[in-house]
C-alpha cells in the first residue's frame, strides 16, 4: 500500500489536470471512491447545485465479465460532499461529454453513466486502472496503484483532524476499526492537508 504526500499529490493531479478522466482521479484522491464505485457512477447520482453524490452502485468484473450491483457493503451506499472545485471539474467533464455525444451523433451511446468511452458507453473498471497506471509512469513520480489513492484520501482527510466516524463515511468503511488502520498506518505523514492549496476544502464537505 503506498501513499503520496500532500505536495506529491497535488503535484501529481496539477500534471494531469488536461486527461479527459481528471474528474475520476480526483474524485479517488480526494474523496475515496473505488474504482467499481467510479466506473458505477451516474449522472442521476450527482447533485452539482447541492453539491454532493450518492454512491449507490458499483461495476465490477465477475467471471470474465463487467456486472452493475450495489455498492461492496450496506455502509458503502452513502452520500459524498463535494468541494468547489469537485463541483467545477465534474460540470466541466459534463460539458465535455455534451461535446462528444454532438459530434458522434447516432453513434452515441446515451449510457448515462459520468465516466465513459469516447462514444458513450460506461468504462470498464480495468480500463481505469491501466490508464491510471500509464498517467502515473508518465508522471515521474513514485509508483502508486489507483487503490492507494482511497487510501490516500483517508489520510489526507485525518491529517486535517477530521473526525474518525466522518471519514468512515465519507469511505462507506463497514467498519470503523478499518478508518482507524488507515489512520495508523500512515501515521508518519504530518504535514496538515490546508498547506497545498489545490487540496484545500471546507472540513464540512468530508
Amino acid at each position: 500500500m503506498a501513499v503520496r504526500t500532500e505536495q506529491q499529490l497535488a503535484t501529481f493531479l496539477t500534471g494531469i489536470a488536461q486527461d479527459r478522466l481528471y474528474a475520476a482521479w480526483r474524485l479517488a484522491a480526494l474523496r475515496g471512491l473505488r474504482r467499481g464505485e467510479l466506473a458505477g457512477l451516474r449522472w442521476t447520482d450527482v447533485d452539482l447545485q447541492a453539491a454532493e453524490l450518492t454512491v449507490a452502485q458499483q461495476r465490477v468484473h465477475a467471471d470474465g465479465q463487467v456486472v452493475t450491483g450495489p455498492p461492496k457493503s450496506a455502509a458503502g451506499c452513502r452520500g459524498v460532499a463535494l468541494d468547489a472545485e469537485t463541483v467545477r471539474v465534474l460540470t466541466r467533464h459534463r460539458e465535455r461529454q455534451e461535446e462528444l455525444s454532438a459530434t458522434a451523433g447516432t453513434r452515441w451511446r446515451e449510457s448515462g453513466y459520468v465516466f465513459t468511452t469516447a462514444d458513450g458507453a460506461p468504462l470498464r473498471p480495468d480500463y481505469l486502472t491501466g490508464r491510471f497506471r500509464l498517467l502515473v509512469a508518465a508522471s515521474g513520480q513514485p509508483p502508486i496503484r489507483l487503490h492507494d489513492l482511497r487510501h490516500g484520501a483517508a489520510t489526507l482527510a485525518l491529517a486535517a483532524r477530521t473526525d474518525l466516524k466522518v471519514v468512515q463515511a465519507m469511505l462507506g468503511h463497514a467498519s470503523i476499526a478499518l478508518t482507524a488502520d488507515t489512520r495508523l498506518s500512515f501515521q508518519i505523514l504530518t504535514a496538515t492537508l490546508c498547506d497545498v492549496p489545490i487540496l484545500r476544502m471546507r472540513l464540512g464537505d468530508l
